[in-house]
């Protein structure tokens, strides 16, 4: 086990200082939304911890609690100069002490899988965001028969209740958080029993992401992240992440052309939770899940 070179303070963020985090995980490259820090923040209040050296913050992580058994990490960054000291160790283990006795799940880049699978995580399912440039004459694409909605005039409940199919637990405030970030869009397919798709495009530091992109059918899904594209602005790059796995998600990118730009793992500690597969075309974000 690796040793601190010196004494490392390891303390709960404040709101105010969450930005910190997106800004570290936009110079990895990672794109964040340039809004996600309060949505972030209304999930878990207290699931970001920092690392500090002197007061300097040297590692961040996020350890964010959902319901009374699932957690999930992510946000895991040391400042590149003090790497390979053990402050990454040291704050990864504050994490999981966080996240004691719940079943874990993350988003593992490829360069630190091995590292997580000797922690006790385990292979679920591989995602690649995928990545288009909006078309410079974006045109209107409707699907027969698919109502579309803004989630803002159907009852919060209603997204709730549809999102918990897809989520190990119920993530209130978060979701309201994130379909009214500034900039967002938000869309869902209304039917008579409850919805049947929702999806969200959010502006990011390059570009917009969709996500998370929910569906009971292929045509219910092409049908919102056709609607969503609509406010893409011309020349802009748009991205989805997407299970692997899935056929139907992988055959939506890539009859539009979309290419592969990075990979992820999803891993859990403790048994994978059953969370649609089967009906999601596009993950929420890497970072909460």
């Amino acid at each position: 086990m690796p040793e601190t070179a010196s004494p490392l303070t390891i303390r709960t963020m404040r709101s105010d200082e969450l930005p910190l985090a997106v800004e570290w995980a936009a110079q990895e490259g990672w794109n964040p939304g340039l809004h996600d820090a309060a949505p972030f923040f209304a999930a878990d209040p207290g699931g970001f911890l920092v690392g500090e050296l002197d007061g300097e913050p040297v590692s961040v992580i996020s350890a964010v609690r959902y319901g009374s058994s699932y957690g999930f990490i992510g946000f895991y960054i040391v400042k590149p100069a003090f790497r390979g000291r053990g402050y990454g160790w040291a704050i990864w283990q504050a994490a999981l002490a966080r996240l004691q006795g719940r079943t874990v799940g993350l988003d593992g880049v490829v360069a630190q899988q091995d590292n997580y699978r000797r922690s006790g995580f385990e292979l679920a399912h591989r995602n690649a965001r995928y990545a288009g440039q909006q078309s410079p004459d974006v045109a209107p694409h409707a699907v027969s028969g698919v109502q579309l909605v803004a989630i803002g005039q159907l009852p919060p409940e209603a997204l709730q209740a549809y999102d918990r199919s897809f989520f190990p637990a119920a993530r209130t405030d978060f979701l309201q958080a994130w379909v009214t970030q500034p900039g967002t869009v938000a869309l869902a397919a209304p039917g008579d029993g409850g919805l049947l798709g929702y999806g969200v495009v959010r502006p990011c530091r390059t570009g917009y992401k969709i996500g998370p992109l929910f569906a009971d059918s292929p045509a219910i899904a092409d049908a919102i992240f056709s609607a969503l594209l609509q406010h893409v602005p011309a020349g802009e790059p748009y991205y989805l992440d997407v299970m692997t796995t899935h056929p139907a998600a992988v055959e939506l990118v890539t009859r539009r052309g979309m290419l592969v730009v990075f990979e992820t793992a999803r891993m859990y500690l403790g048994a994978a939770p059953a969370i649609s597969p089967d009906r999601t075309y596009g993950i929420t974000s890497f970072e909460l899940g």
